[in-house]
């Protein structure tokens, strides 16, 4: 046998092989079994097990779009250049913001072990007059106040194991007592600031009776510690069918000042929720400028101007899908807040809220927390939010 033979025989063997393989009928292999989602109703609706493992997870969050006009946000207003002339003209303030938010619940030999995040994305002009593009410029002309990409923020990030809680989270002083109300300006007269890393524990006693202990580091140049010495805050809380009883009491190690709030909410009829909070708080190092940093008699936990303040409003569901907010807020500096909205739900998930906003500005311009640009001001707010 040649070489040539051979070979072409070899040939019409690979052939012969390759017809009967194709001759051969596809195996399509077997689909492996889907692990679908499994619904966790432990802790509410919206959790589900993550594949895997024993813990609950829930993701949520809101897209949310405000329209303000007239004096609104801090109260000083929006402004832009006329692109034709340089004038400055009054115009919307705007901002567009996506929140995510994560829960997570296991139960462990420790008690239920729970994390919760929020973080906010936002787009728009800024709640006050924006600074001139060139600083040799004077600040009444050519100020540009342009939409854009405002950052985002890290608003809550906690693990808790039983009653500790540890992370970021915004001050007891304001969480454990309720803020100040259901309107969007809720801060014509502060009543705390918010953002604060945290060490603390909750206490459920089941029977109405609660309370916490918080060991907060504040943050900003007058609220951030300055020492290994943490900001205390301690409140306790009675609810029952018709309301409830709660008063928080915070100590700033940066000024050694101590401020405290008791709030009392009601339920006198099945579609009205009312409340009224008192606040008082010590202020001889808050206002003493032999400081480094002086805090112009406004700290971490009272903001208020001077020693008392206090807030009063409330909710009147008019039907299933409307309902009726206000609050009105004075503190011992003549500062007057005056808020008002109606909140509408026009489908499950969307709700349309338009806010009447006025302040009075005490001791104006000297203590003037808002940044009004008048010592009484007026603007409102438009807001769609969907959340999911």
């Amino acid at each position: 046998m040649n070489i040539k033979s051979l070979l072409l025989g070899s040939a019409a063997a690979l052939i012969a092989v390759s017809g009967a393989r194709a001759a051969d009928a596809v195996v399509v292999a077997e689909p492996e079994p889907a692990e679908y989602v499994k619904i966790c109703d432990v802790y509410g609706a919206g959790y589900f097990y993550i594949p895997g493992t024993e813990t609950c997870l829930r993701i949520g969050g809101y897209v949310r779009y405000d329209i303000g006009i007239g004096d609104v946000g801090s109260f000083d207003g929006a402004e832009n250049v006329d692109h034709e002339d340089g004038d400055v003209n009054d115009t919307y303030r705007k901002n567009a913001r996506f929140t995510l938010k994560t829960w997570t619940g296991q139960e462990t030999e420790l008690g239920t072990l729970k994390t919760y995040t929020e973080t906010r994305f936002n787009f728009g002009n800024e709640n006050n007059y924006a600074t001139p593009d060139n600083p040799t410029t004077p600040t009444d002309e050519h100020i540009s106040n342009p939409a854009h990409q405002r950052g985002v923020s890290l608003n809550f990030a906690w693990i808790q194991l039983g009653g500790l809680r540890v992370g970021k989270d915004e001050s007891a002083f304001d969480t454990f007592i309720g803020y100040a109300g259901n309107v969007i300006q809720d801060t014509l007269v502060p009543y705390g600031d918010f953002d604060t890393n945290v060490v603390q524990y909750y206490f459920d006693a089941g029977n109405g009776f609660s309370a916490v202990v918080s060991l907060e580091e504040g943050s900003g140049e007058i609220g951030t510690i300055d020492s290994y010495v943490p900001h205390v805050v301690g409140g306790l809380k009675w609810t029952q069918g018709w309301g409830a009883i709660t008063g928080v009491i915070a100590y700033d190690s940066n000024y050694e000042e101590v401020a405290g709030k008791v709030r009392l909410d009601i339920t006198p009829i099945q579609n009205l929720a009312l409340f009224v909070m008192v606040g008082y708080g010590t202020d001889d190092n808050l206002t003493d400028d032999g400081y480094a940093i002086p805090a112009g008699g406004r700290g971490f936990y009272k903001q208020w101007d001077e020693n008392w303040a206090i807030w009063g409003g409330g909710t009147y569901t008019i039907n299933e899908k409307t309902s009726f907010n206000a609050q009105v807020s004075y503190d011992e500096g003549e500062n007057l807040g005056v808020a008002a909205n109606i909140a509408y739900d026009v489908v499950p998930g969307l709700t349309v809220t338009a806010e009447v906003d006025y302040v009075h500005a005490g001791n104006f311009p000297d203590s003037n927390w808002t940044n009004a640009d008048d010592e009484d001001s007026l603007g409102g707010i438009l807001r769609f939010q969907r959340s999911f």
